[in-house]
């Protein structure tokens, strides 16, 4: 493989491993998937991986609420980080947000890892009204929205509490409630340009990046235009070269799939093939699927400047599958696949009926 310009190639180590899930539903029978979403994590949770994260989509049969959806998963798991990849924050009241994280984070017992995004809103002028109300227009959908929300998180007071004068009880309190302790510090930027990734390092964010980026600066190869950012990140971050960065992309290992799964994955992944090889409108690039045995997705892995230059790794969960094969990927991941690249998998918390035992 041709050296990069954008070298040393030296692999960090991969410290953690993960996957993202869109917790996709039927129109008519919503439970069911969102069920399933909660059975997969718990399935991650007993295979030791680090984390699961879920996408956010609004208007789309896709999970709308990730607050929401951990606060129930966490009912049912004990150790595994519950991150979103990403809340659109545009679509949010920051302080609202801030509640739920902070009920969902809570719960937890501290492992939500909220990734969030911000970008102006993009639908119809009618559609924008009812999603956004009138005030759109004039709303500032800037940076400046995660770092409010930052700051409520961090428990910055809001107000001054007015002193207790014997009615509807003294429970007023000065910050968003509940306050749960560091998880302003458990932040992620998921971005795909070098401004996002300049900025995220200066505002001391965590950095995500998946199979959806920008070609910039004469850079057209999808992994060297990761990389790229990765490098920008840390280069203003406060913490230089020890600011943690992850890469998440499509990959669908073929060891251990049935011969109906085999025929399923590679019709996915060639129906994909096309739309990665141009640009869509102004620099938009897209990932090819990585699709594969043990040891071409390792061989890959190794030598992707983006995967090089990573902490933590995320596999995307194709959205058309189903439960089975997912459950196949993240077994081959936390069994095979991490494993071979120097992952060893969490150790297992007491069941909550074994410490009821």
């Amino acid at each position: 493989m041709t050296a990069s310009p954008l070298t040393p190639t030296t692999r960090r180590p991969l410290t953690h491993l993960g996957f993202i899930h869109l917790v996709p539903f039927d129109r008519e029978h919503p439970r069911r998937g969102l069920d399933e979403g909660i059975e997969l994590f718990e399935y991650a949770e007993q295979l030791g991986l680090d984390s699961g994260w879920v996408r956010t989509r609004h208007l789309q049969y896709g999970l709308s609420s990730p607050a929401a959806f951990f606060s129930a998963v966490s009912q049912r798991t004990e150790r595994i980080g519950l991150g979103s990849a990403v809340i659109p924050v545009g679509h949010e009241n920051p302080f609202r947000l801030a509640e739920d994280l902070g009920v969902a984070d809570a719960l937890s017992g501290g492992r939500v890892l909220p990734g969030l995004s911000v970008h102006p809103p993009g639908y119809s002028e009618e559609a924008n009204d009812l999603v956004f109300d009138t005030g759109w227009r004039d709303e500032d959908y800037g940076y400046g929205r995660i770092e409010r929300l930052r700051s409520l998180l961090a428990g910055d007071p809001v107000r001054e509490v007015p002193p207790y004068r014997g009615i509807g009880g003294d429970f007023d309190s000065e910050r968003v409630e509940p306050h749960s302790a560091g998880l302003s510090e458990r932040l992620w930027y998921g971005g795909g340009s070098l401004r996002s990734a300049e900025w995220a390092g200066q505002a001391g964010f965590n950095w995500l990046v998946s199979n959806i980026s920008s070609a910039e600066n004469g850079l057209t190869g999808f992994a060297e235009v990761q990389r790229a950012q990765i490098d920008a990140f840390r280069s203003h971050h406060p913490e230089g070269d020890a600011a943690r960065a992850s890469v998440a992309r499509v990959i669908v290992p073929t060891d251990g799939a049935s011969p109906e799964q085999l025929a399923k994955y590679r019709a996915y992944a060639e129906a994909r093939t096309p739309r990665t090889r141009e640009v869509h409108g102004k620099n938009t690039i897209i990932a090819r699927d990585v699709l594969g045995s043990l040891d071409e997705i390792v061989e890959f892995i190794e030598h992707d400047l983006a995967f090089n230059a990573a902490d933590d790794y995320l596999f995307e969960l194709p959205f058309e599958f189903e439960l089975a094969d997912w459950k196949h990927i993240l077994h081959q991941l936390a069994t095979r696949i991490g494993p071979a690249l120097g992952w060893q998998p969490a150790q297992q918390a007491p069941t909550r009926a074994g410490r009821a035992a």
